[in-house]
């Protein structure tokens, strides 16, 4: 990030920094240059059902297992699971090259020598790359289209909104896997030393701007960081808030730009509102996470995959974690995006494509879920799972800070990937643009507008 900060802190330890690198990557990865346009993406031959005693070996690289700790013991746990359940198909886990904010450049780079991975997990904001220039296999065409949509069923079925993330033309070519909705985090025991009620959390941007210059004021804290607005925090966020205004980023036949429109002009200027006025601190996101956990901040709007580092830090710290869902506009509905990301098959060899298949399909289940909800904090795409005693409900009892997230799942809209290989550089322009309006005072109708402008010579 370029821009410059009034205020410095500093980071709590290297957990934090690699959290914070998984939260970029959940934001969107970084893509390439091999070329491909939507009537590119083909059709694959069926992948056979595997023989009793086939031995298969696959890969399976995934930017969870970037960061030591939960993330990987909760992966490399299920996978354990998964090779006693199907002692045939071993399966090698790797974190994807150069880290976990490069998951399209280590897939394409690996491409290129003939080491894909058998099964990616790929970000939604990726999707369109993905299918079109990386060549991703859709799972309606090596399994089936009925068992592709048996396999959102069973006792607790996939979210109706969720099950569709990684659909692509009419076909799915990512299983959606894990990922969050704009979560606002808060301190409880700063809104009391403020004089404002816990109990009744901000529920629109005016409310967020009032608790913010309350806390500061009479916590002796900063007030509410808003993770959406800066190039190091992605798209998703931002493309809910501007959502929830009328606005949009792309049209809906994807061959114009829309991020310059009033709407959308006019949501990034109440982000920049909230900095102006001092609600909201001019800070880094490593510095804003810094900040939440050792208690000196009011709010965040994150995702859910750091709650589970906020519930430790509050634990610690002995302050009280709440979670709120996504302030709405004036007489509008907030409108959630997803963050997160799908599990893809990039093998060529049929024998390989089927062992992912099933693979993805136990790494999608009730237990897997029931694994990555209680432990890391990601969202159950599986939402009864919360309802059976069995499952997750001991945990969710537990922990109330789920419920936002899960009711925000049922009004989801999903995180619009930009089209073409220039699709990294389109999405930078934006977030510069944002940025430079909410940290640096520019004119967001004007500063937007210019970012439209030379956006759109880089569509296909």
């Amino acid at each position: 990030m370029t821009t410059p900060r009034r205020v410095r802190a500093r980071l709590a330890g290297a957990a934090a920094t690699a959290a914070l690198a998984l939260t970029a990557t959940a934001c969107g990865g970084l893509g390439g240059s091999t070329s491909g346009n939507a009537d590119d993406a083909g059709a694959a031959q069926a992948a056979p059902e595997l023989r009793p005693d086939q031995k298969v070996e696959i890969v399976f690289e995934s930017y969870n297992l970037s960061q030591a700790g939960v993330w990987t013991d909760t992966i490399n746990g299920l996978v354990r699971e998964f090779q006693e359940k199907n002692p045939n198909i071993h399966v090698t886990t790797r974190p994807p090259q150069g880290g976990a904010q490069n998951v399209v450049g280590s897939i394409q780079s690996q491409m290129v020598v003939g080491k894909a991975p058998d099964v990616g997990q790929v970000t939604f904001g990726d999707l369109d790359f993905a299918v079109n220039s990386l060549k991703a296999k859709p799972l309606d065409d090596l399994v089936g289209k009925d068992t592709v949509r048996a396999s959102f069923g069973g006792p607790h079925p996939f979210a109706p909104n969720a099950a569709t993330l990684g659909d692509w033309n009419g076909k799915t070519y990512g299983m959606p896997y894990v990922f969050s909705t704009p979560v606002l985090f808060y301190n409880a025991d700063a809104f009391r030393a403020a004089g404002l009620d816990p109990d009744k959390p901000p529920a629109t941007w005016d409310d967020v701007k009032k608790a913010g210059l309350a806390v500061k004021a009479n916590a002796g804290k900063e007030g509410a960081y808003i993770d959406c607005a800066t190039a190091s925090a992605g798209d998703w966020c931002l493309q809910a808030i501007i959502a929830s205004n009328g606005g949009r980023v792309l049209s809906d036949d994807r061959k114009q730009l829309t991020f310059a429109e009033p709407a959308s002009a006019a949501a990034v200027g109440t982000l920049a509102d909230l900095v102006k006025s001092g609600a909201s601190p001019n800070l880094t996101q490593a510095q804003a996470i810094d900040a939440f956990t050792r208690g000196n901040l009011g709010m965040v709007l994150e995702s859910s995959s750091l709650q589970g580092m906020f519930q430790q830090a509050a634990a610690a710290g002995k302050w009280d974690l709440r979670a709120a869902p996504l302030p709405a506009f004036p007489g509008r509905a907030a409108v959630p995006t997803n963050s997160g990301s799908a599990l893809m098959v990039f093998s060529d060899d049929s024998a390989k494509q089927r062992a992912a298949w099933q693979f993805i399909e136990f790494m999608t289940s009730d237990r897997a879920y029931t694994e990555i909800s209680s432990k890391i904090g990601y969202l159950p795409l599986r939402p009864s799972l919360v309802d059976d005693p069995a499952a997750l409900k001991p945990w969710a009892d537990k922990n109330p800070l789920i419920r936002p997230n899960l009711d925000q799942l049922t009004r989801l809209r999903p995180w619009v990937s930009f089209p073409g290989n220039s699709y990294v550089q389109i999405r930078d322009l934006l977030l510069q643009a944002v940025e430079a309006s909410v940290y640096q005072g520019k004119d967001p109708a004007a500063t937007l507008a210019d970012a439209q402008k030379r956006a759109s010579g880089l569509l296909p």
